[in-house]
């Protein structure tokens, strides 16, 4: 990054082995956690130097957090632990979509700056904190704040790269990865790096630092989520068999990675292993019901003509985001994206418009065009998609829109080209999308 290759980076750096701990858009310093972009899996955090011993197994995220709470019970000033247990209890949100642990993690927060302001696990616990809220802003201002305070503590630059990322500030997320790099090259590290590099279109060299990431992986989680970031490069260009393969190594390393099982059922049913899929999602929507497998879920049973079990499905996810906005957390883009094509293009208007107005990601300004054009308003989507495409990302999803957006508006070349870019770059991108790409060229003649 920054003219120098993963390859050359690979080079510079000495080889190293380690178990490095992920999180779910967040990492604490001191060896507490270390972090991975917001799509990942996480282990459990490891204990700071000096602080009361646990086991590291992902497996015991549950008696980590006992102990922490026995250690602070005899031991009630210790910052350091008390942003540990901060971590587990963010962790225990991401595995089991229960999102009121995250107001446990702000309390035990709030009682490590109060005893030491200034503290930076805890400066960074925060940080991590408001990217698991989806509150990128202050994600950014609390990693900001520690970066000032230790701007050689290489975990501080996990939380920086994931909301400059999720903001839409593009340079500085690039910045903050190749700073992460040249601290500590590792999981962590490498793979924001094949996230940044998937999004400015390099899906080899992104699926070349996800190798170097694996070759580093020790912990099962770890392999777990490069694995899935393998399976899903190659789902994005179509790669289905492949995909589904990296999805079952994942699932080998750790069963309960539930992005890697909602990647298997996608896969399956692109295969037309319709029944597999089908009960890989009931499974994970049962397990972790997060908005995005239970959207995935409901447009699958769609697609197969299953209208009323869909529909329960959508009213599941209705009620799911109801629940994360009322414990502290957003997924305005799922919400957006389901209410346009499922709901009141209206509304999903403004709530994408007060998104875009916190944060100027590349999805964002997909999300909002196409909430613009289903909503009739074709004109003022158009730019959006350009932008959308401004990094050099082409999901089929993407491509998709902007045709759909092109044919609104009565260009039918351009309508044609985005369409059958969709289709070549995935052709099972989506249940119901796909289809239609398909049934609007023939429409148009360019079948």
């Amino acid at each position: 990054m920054d003219g120098e290759t993963i390859k050359e980076q690979r080079a510079r750096q000495p080889r190293r082995r380690k178990a490095a701990a992920t999180a779910v858009a967040c990492a604490v310093v001191g060896g507490l956690t270390a972090g991975l972009i917001s799509l990942g899996p996480e282990a459990p955090p490891r204990p700071a130097q000096g602080a009361v011993p646990v086991t590291a197994g992902a497996q015991d995220l549950g008696e980590q957090i006992a102990a922490r709470r026995a250690w602070l019970r005899e031991h009630p000033k210790d910052a350091t632990v008390w942003a540990g247990l901060a971590a587990g209890y963010i962790e225990q949100a991401r595995r089991s979509a229960d999102f009121s642990y995250h107001s446990r993690a702000e309390e035990a927060l709030e009682r490590a700056l109060a005893l030491s302001p200034g503290h930076v696990p805890a400066l960074v616990g925060m940080g991590a904190l408001a990217n698991a809220r989806h509150d990128f802003a202050a994600a950014r201002t609390w990693g900001e704040r520690a970066q000032r305070a230790e701007p050689g503590n290489w975990t501080v630059y996990p939380v920086l790269a994931d909301a400059y990322t999720q903001l839409g500030r593009y340079p500085q997320a690039t910045a903050a990865v190749q700073r992460l790099l040249d601290l500590k090259p590792g999981v962590p590290a490498f793979t924001r790096a094949a996230y940044e590099l998937e999004m400015q279109g390099r899906t080899d060299e992104a699926a070349e630092a996800l190798r170097r990431a694996l070759e580093d992986a020790s912990d099962p989680a770890d392999r777990a989520f490069c694995l899935h970031r393998l399976g899903e490069l190659d789902w994005e260009r179509g790669r289905v068999a492949p995909a589904l393969a990296r999805y079952e190594e994942a699932l080998r390393a750790d069963p309960a990675a539930h992005a890697a099982l909602a990647g298997r059922a996608k896969a399956r049913a692109a295969l037309g292993r319709t029944e597999d899929a089908l009960a890989d999602y009931r499974t994970v929507t049962g397990r972790v019901p997060l908005p995005e497998y239970v959207l995935a879920y409901g447009e699958l049973l769609e697609s197969l003509g299953r209208g009323a079990e869909a529909r329960r499905q959508y009213e599941v996810l209705r009620a799911q985001i109801r629940l994360l906005e009322a414990q502290g957390a957003e997924d305005d883009l799922t919400l957006g994206l389901f209410e346009a094509d499922h709901g009141d293009a209206r509304a999903a208007v403004e709530r994408l418009r007060a998104e875009w107005s916190r944060r100027r990601s590349v999805l964002v300004a997909d999300a909002l065009a196409w909430a613009l054009h289903r909503a009739g308003r074709p004109a003022e989507a158009a730019p959006l998609a350009r932008t959308a495409a401004a990094l050099g990302w082409r999901p089929a999803s993407f491509a998709y829109h902007r045709g759909e957006i092109a044919r609104a508006l009565g260009d039918e070349a351009g309508a044609r080209k985005h369409l059958h870019e969709a289709l070549r770059i995935n052709p099972h991108f989506s249940p119901l999308k796909a289809r239609a790409a398909r049934a609007a060229l023939r429409a148009g003649g360019g079948a």
